[in-house]
């Protein structure tokens, strides 16, 4: 990669921020699109987030990615917002309008859906049992609400199952109750960090079948104790990296006007991913 007086410069912001595989997948985006562009990796302490945004203005960066823990902030540092980010109160995604306004997204929903449809699973009018009620279980709901799906949300602190089950326009219930719940889902989506690396397993395996399409929005490792007991149980197991690449691939798409190139995205994550000490 050449840099040059005219590369056009995108990157993310986040405290931790070095472990992100977000240059990895929108460098990759842009040696395969033959675009001269870079992505860079900023560290923003908690509290920064409005000064890290007006460098979007002020240095003419073509777009922010952002992350913990600036994603309620930046949703108030921007100018405007996409329904989904209004909804969420979240943003995960900021662009530079013609007259230098800023415009949050949210793009974790849509890029979950575009995941799952890869992955053949049309969610319209499935049983959607969801584990987790944070940021990203918040998006997903909403989006699966959108495709008409019906979603059971299950996590540990009951308020916050409500709120997100809210949006999914589905009901709550216990985190006791997630194995029984289990049954009748045709998707179960895992939107906790549960089995990040620690062997933990969200739901015990006999709570899943066949037929079933199991989601894991974990994605080191790839295949985690969730998505091994789906398939050995006949499940289809779903890694989280889909949701990573797609909602990066949004990211490109909205900055640059090209479509993104999924398949080295996804390539150049899953190598990272592949590496020791990855």
């Amino acid at each position: 990669m050449t840099i040059s007086g005219a590369t056009r410069v995108a990157g993310v912001i986040g405290d931790p921020v070095t472990h992100s595989l977000s240059p990895v997948l929108h460098n990759a985006a842009y040696r395969e699109l033959g675009i001269d562009w870079v992505y860079v990796a900023f560290a923003v302490p908690a509290g920064a987030t409005k000064a890290a945004l007006d460098a979007i203005r002020v240095l003419g960066l073509a777009g922010l990615s952002i992350t913990m823990p600036h994603k309620t902030a930046a949703a108030a540092a921007c100018d405007r917002l996409t329904a989904d980010a209004g909804v969420l109160n979240s943003v995960n995604t900021v662009s530079r309008g013609r007259d230098g306004d800023l415009l949050g997204d949210s793009t974790d929903g849509e890029g979950f859906l575009r995941a799952l449809r890869e992955s053949g699973t049309d969610p319209a009018g499935a049983a959607v049992l969801l584990l987790g009620a944070g940021g990203a279980a918040r998006a997903v709901a909403l989006a699966l609400a959108r495709a008409h799906a019906k979603v059971t949300v299950c996590a540990r602190r009951p308020d916050a199952a409500a709120a997100a089950a809210e949006l999914g326009g589905g009901d709550a219930a216990d985190w006791s109750q997630r194995a029984a719940r289990s049954g009748a889902a045709t998707i179960i989506v895992n939107a906790t960090p549960i089995g990040m690396g620690d062997g933990n397993i969200p739901l015990p395996p006999g709570a899943l079948h066949s037929g079933q399409v199991v989601v894991d929005l974990v994605y080191a490792p790839l295949v985690t104790p969730l998505l091994r007991a789906a398939a050995e149980r006949g499940a289809r197991a779903v890694d989280g990296l889909g949701m990573l690449v797609h909602q990066a691939a949004l990211q490109v798409e909205r900055w640059t006007g090209h479509d993104a190139p999924i398949a080295a995205m996804r390539a150049a994550a899953a190598a990272t991913l592949g590496r020791p000490g990855s």
